[in-house]
């Protein structure tokens, strides 16, 4: 079971990124999956989620109208497309996954089993 982060890099504020999180040794599509960030000494939060059925998302105020989160089961993969990125958006992100339903929103790590290595996202002029 593991879970690879990709897409993040050094963007402008104002620019956009396509973050990626694909799975392997198990289908996606029988999970939950959040997406994570941990700006440089902060505590890990999370930023956005869907559930299994993609029915349902959640999302952190601080993105809200930038972010959006989409998954193609068919590729065993979620996204999570960011754009007008601010400074303050710089942060490594993580994507993870749990097979039992997220009840509780905004979750904590601790929610999900699984998770990927993270990647790092660095806005800045």
């Amino acid at each position: 079971v593991q879970l690879q982060a990709s897409g993040g890099g050094l963007v402008q504020p104002g620019g956009s990124l396509r973050l990626s999180c694909a799975a392997s040794g198990f289908s996606l599509d029988h999970y939950d999956i959040g997406w994570f960030r941990q700006p440089p000494g902060k505590e890990r939060e999370a930023i956005y989620c869907i559930s299994r059925s993609g029915d349902s998302t959640w999302y952190a105020d601080s993105v809200k109208g930038r972010f959006t989160i989409s998954r193609d089961n068919a590729k065993n993969t979620v996204y999570l497309q960011m754009s007008s990125l601010k400074p303050e958006d710089t942060a490594v992100y993580y994507c993870a996954a749990d097979d039992d339903s997220i009840v509780r929103y905004p979750p904590a790590p601790g929610d999900y089993d699984y998770w990927g290595q993270g990647t790092l996202v660095t806005v800045s002029s």
